[in-house]
């Protein structure tokens, strides 16, 4: 596995949409065909990225959320993500191995090659030479990724080698790719779309006795200052770096109801009332919060029936207003 492919520009995009099909390679043609054959190849190929980053990550435990952080994710385990790439693609498609290569596809060998962020080379080995690769490159800060199949033959590889024998592939080549999937959405990584001052108040903001804030209260502060959006569960195992995020999040319940913060599921009558508030549907393993005030309506928002009243989603300048049990 090669864990740094430059197949991108410095956007983080493919540098060119011509492709060089005068070669006639039936091999890469069945190769191709197979996996476009998958009417959901987009979204199964972001599952493989999305689980094997956040399996590297290991964020329940290390509390790390972003893998192109260089202070905090070791080159080494860089080097293991394209391992793990490697093995949840392979688990995904039910890839049988390959005799010489990673997987066999069409009776054909193919290699598997993957890399994370700003690229700056690429490595195909010896025993790679001549044979179909499939290219994966993922951007998690910017969620975005892109599969492709190359043949890497001698005339589109460097002559060059590096310490261990591996050459790079030439920028010409890059038109010979054969792109399975161009620019795909992979699944939002929730920390970092939020802002370095809500991430500093959730993680890092001292409690009022000047103590580092628990598990629970990363959780809590999780919930009271991100409202309106989709929480993923693994983001609630991150943020409060212990198992069971529905426990903690049945906990932030209680705690933030005494504010007005509402925080709403998959399960009972939740998504009825998601539904009357205009706020997203959660699945299983979501959540959502609302700040909520009395409300009949008459001001054109939407309400929902709680307990003895209506409640609307809160205004900014409207005082915290407690909350029955829903």
């Amino acid at each position: 596995m090669s864990d740094d492919l430059n197949l991108f520009s410095h956007e983080g995009l493919p540098i060119s949409d011509e492709v060089d099909d005068t070669m006639v390679d039936s091999e890469m043609d069945a190769v191709e065909s197979w996996f476009l054959s998958f009417p959901d190849l987009e979204s199964r190929f972001a599952e493989v990225f999305r689980q094997a980053i956040d399996e590297v990550l290991d964020g329940q435990r290390t509390g790390r959320f972003d893998i192109h952080d260089r202070a905090r994710v070791a080159k080494t385990e860089l080097t293991y993500l394209g391992t793990k790439v490697e093995i949840v693609c392979q688990d995904m498609f039910e890839l049988p191995r390959g005799k010489s290569m990673d997987y066999l596809v069409c009776e054909q060998e193919v290699d598997a090659k993957f890399s994370i962020g700003a690229s700056t080379g690429q490595s195909i080995p010896r025993e790679a030479v001549g044979r179909i690769c499939l290219l994966m490159h993922a951007r998690d800060d910017r969620g975005r990724f892109s599969v492709g199949l190359l043949r890497t033959t001698e005339d589109r590889l460097n002559p060059g080698k590096n310490s261990d024998g591996k050459r790079s592939i030439k920028s010409e080549s890059r038109r010979h790719i054969r792109w399975l999937v161009r620019d795909g959405d992979l699944p939002e990584n929730f920390l970092m779309r939020l802002s370095a001052a809500e991430r500093h108040e959730i993680f890092d903001r001292l409690d009022a006795r000047g103590n580092p804030p628990s598990g629970q209260e990363r959780v809590n502060r999780l919930f009271r200052i991100v409202q309106g959006r989709v929480v993923d569960r693994q983001t609630v195992l991150t943020v409060a770096k212990q198992s069971d995020a529905p426990k903690r999040v049945r906990d932030a319940r209680i705690a933030l109801r005494d504010e007005g913060i509402m925080i709403f599921g998959h399960q009972n009558g939740h998504p009825n009332v998601c539904h009357d508030l205009g706020l997203p549907k959660c699945s299983k393993g979501e959540w959502i919060s609302a700040r909520l005030v009395p409300s009949e309506g008459d001001d054109g928002r939407r309400v929902t029936p709680m307990g003895s009243a209506t409640y609307a989603v809160a205004n900014d300048d409207e005082p915290p207003s407690p909350l029955p049990t829903l």
